[in-house]
């Protein structure tokens, strides 16, 4: 009888507190295992700690208490602690702002290019390919504002890819847009996870959203319940999670 091969994780929460003052926690007691390659959704209520909780994972905040521990990936030469791809929520940007998308997705190649954020030749390739791969590469010289709400996310989540990182993490990312954008937005993110990149995205919609994903991690301060929708997307469970009576 063979044993059960045990998944590979990429990254792993234990044990997590944090809060922005001390008497009153955001974060209170998480541990999670993310396997590599996983596709998991954070679904909680506005306020329950879903963009705070990645944001310690990507380092904006250090944890009161608690570990953070990534697994090393091999990138072909040695091994090393995974890149990670993040795209902070974008409903409070002035999309009035004058920047054309290239100029918006090279934000993310920036520390590459020493004090001046000057597009090279290369980077400059770069993004053009991922934005093909997205299907804008049409609208690199576009004003970011001229673009739908849908070509935005996507500008937003090519400036997360520019690394070619193994992890991306979205902060709401299908938030505003109406469900055909949604489910383009979606397909797009299960194409980035079939060549093997992890993802992690915040949601509070459950029906277009939270169903059609992999795995769920219902999340209001700490975690209530994790599963596939069909196991964890039950009465009870959101009941707990959106503190209803």
């Amino acid at each position: 009888m063979k044993s059960m091969k045990h998944p590979e994780y990429i990254l792993s929460l234990k044990n997590l507190l944090f809060g922005y003052d001390y008497h009153s926690p955001v974060i209170d007691g998480v541990t999670l295992d993310v396997p590599k390659g996983g596709f998991i959704g954070l679904l909680g209520p506005s306020g329950s700690g879903k963009s705070t909780l990645l944001k310690l994972i990507v380092g904006i905040h250090k944890p009161w208490e608690g570990e953070i521990l990534f697994s090393k990936v091999d990138n072909g030469k040695n091994r090393k602690i995974p890149i990670i791809g993040y795209s902070p929520q974008v409903e409070g940007i002035d999309w009035d702002f004058p920047v054309t998308v290239r100029e918006l997705v090279s934000m993310g190649v920036w520390n590459r290019s020493g004090f001046f954020p000057w597009i090279n030749k290369p980077s400059r390739i770069e993004i053009d390919i991922i934005l093909d791969d997205l299907g804008i590469g049409g609208y690199s010289d576009h004003q970011i504002k001229e673009l739908s709400g849908g070509e935005q996310k996507r500008v937003f989540l090519a400036r997360a890819l520019i690394h070619n990182p193994e992890i991306i993490i979205l902060d709401e990312p299908t938030a505003g847009l109406d469900n055909i954008n949604k489910n383009k937005f979606l397909q797009i993110l299960g194409d980035l996870n079939s060549r093997g990149i992890t993802i992690i995205l915040t949601t509070h919609d459950i029906d277009s959203v939270a169903k059609k994903l992999p795995w769920i991690v219902c999340f209001n301060k700490s975690i209530i319940s994790q599963g596939p929708p069909d196991l964890t997307l039950c009465e009870n469970i959101l009941y707990k999670t959106y503190d209803l009576k």
